[in-house]
């Protein structure tokens, strides 16, 4: 018999702890569900597990989020980590996997806190040993200390590049360059939005505090960078990039690269939400009332999985999800509702008026968004982007055809890695909008699971 719950919340970061402490404060069973074998996110990934000498390299914001795993000391908050959601349904019916066994788990009120993902950032040579994401860097030091072979390069654009580079110096790791592929005109075109980011002067303190940081330690910084590519033998050797007209060649045996985050859409893709295009930040996003719930009754989505704000704002959001949930269940009404959610709105503000700032000074680098015909855009059925457009001018409109036309999209990562690039150059070269082209069609699974996995699920599970 399926199992029940008041409320089932998914992922374990901020927005998701948040959801979690708010929902149980209320006096609502909360089942807690998370990938990882400890709780944090991606932000405060194995923050429970620090050091003194760690801490001291990721600094006090990372520190900061020990205090919500306060959160799982609560007897109505069941945790169970190391579990993979891998499908969902309308009525709550939640499938997840977990020891190499399947369970199935009915909620009243269900939260998506799935959070952000790396946008993908194809370019030549990025399958190489040795390339990574700047978030990959950051779950090798938060989770083992483990620090790259050198020389290091960083580069792409964006927060994340700066706190990376000032969390490696402070480990005692130097770096080879940063190369940023931030364009100088990006500077102008931010500065429209500068009232809106003074309201978040923390940002800016944060900022200036690492440019001071890497400027102090002399690493090299190369600014309005084009044409980045990766090159070696079985291996990452160098990187190469043009900069002022020139062409320049690093050594390099780490290039990790960074264009920004993009909300993890699967499950309310899945689910059919509606979705709404941000040309700002070239990604897609459920659309949510302010308090996370989306068109689907009992269905709410926390965080960056809603559209990208940061931690803080993040935590904020899962707050009120966790409010939405208990007034949905009834254990407050609408007055204690908006009058609970008014101090919180007041304080999200800030967070969220200084995302048009960031947007626009921080844009993916176009040679992401379009990659050259050789670059390899979907790694798991290795098709490049110049098969892709190939595709267009044979009559493909969108990227579910290309699953016909060559199996793109059809790995195990289920389209997470190429499928805003396929829809990118598919738009591209027909001249359509990205609502006109669309995404992926999401079908479960979204995440592997073995039929063994679905084989230990009971009758009625089996036979839904």
């Amino acid at each position: 018999m399926t199992k029940q719950t008041d409320v089932v919340v998914i992922g374990a970061g901020p927005a998701g702890l948040a959801a979690a402490e708010t929902a149980a404060a209320h006096g609502l069973e909360v089942t807690l569900i998370d990938e990882q074998p400890s709780a944090g996110g991606q932000i405060y990934r194995a923050v429970a597990h620090g050091n003194d000498a760690l801490d001291d390299i990721l600094g006090g914001d990372y520190v900061a989020g020990r205090k919500l795993l306060d959160t799982l000391a609560d007897p109505r908050v069941h945790h169970i980590a190391g579990a993979t959601v891998w499908d969902m349904t309308r009525e709550r019916d939640v499938y997840y996997s977990k020891d190499g066994e399947a369970q199935v788990l009915n909620a009243r009120y269900v939260i998506i806190a799935t959070g952000a993902m790396e946008r993908p950032t194809p370019f030549s040579g990025w399958t190489l040993p040795g390339v990574m994401t700047a978030g990959a860097g950051q779950i090798l030091l938060k989770t083992s200390g483990v620090l790259p072979p050198q020389p290091i390069v960083l580069a792409g654009s964006g927060p994340l590049l700066l706190l990376l580079a000032t969390q490696y110096l402070r480990a005692g790791q130097s770096l080879a360059a940063i190369v940023e592929t931030t364009r100088p005109s990006n500077r102008f075109n931010a500065l429209k939005h500068t009232a809106g980011m003074l309201g978040a002067s923390d940002y800016i303190k944060k900022g200036l505090r690492m440019l001071t940081d890497i400027r102090r330690q002399h690493v090299p910084i190369y600014k309005g960078a084009r044409k980045l590519r990766a090159a070696g033998s079985g291996e990452l050797e160098r990187v190469s990039f043009e900069h002022r007209g020139a062409t320049r060649s690093l050594e390099c045996r780490t290039l990790m690269v960074h264009a920004g985050v993009v909300p993890s859409v699967q499950l309310t893709q899945l689910l059919g939400v509606e979705h709404h295009f941000d040309p700002r930040q070239r990604c897609w996003h459920p659309v949510v009332d302010d308090n996370g719930e989306t068109g689907i009754q009992g269905i709410a989505v926390a965080g960056d999985g809603a559209s990208i704000a940061g931690a803080e704002a993040a935590h904020i959001r899962g707050v009120r999800s966790g409010l939405a949930a208990a007034r949905a269940l009834e254990k407050i009404d609408d007055a204690q509702l908006a009058s609970n959610t008014a101090p919180l709105s007041r304080k999200l503000r800030g967070y969220v008026n200084a995302r048009p700032f960031l947007d626009a000074l921080y844009p993916p680098a176009e040679e992401f968004l379009d990659p050259p015909d050789d670059v390899m855009v979907c790694r798991c059925e290795e098709i490049r982007a110049g098969t892709i457009r190939e595709y267009v001018d044979l009559g493909c409109l969108g990227p579910n055809q290309t699953k016909a036309f060559g199996r793109s999209g059809m790995g195990p990562c289920q389209g997470r890695m190429c499928g805003a690039t396929v829809s990118e150059i598919i738009a591209r070269r027909r001249g359509a909008s990205m609502e006109d082209v669309g995404t992926y069609r999401v079908r479960a699974p979204i995440k592997p699971v073995t039929v063994g996995e679905m084989a230990s699920m009971s009758e009625k599970a089996r036979n839904r």
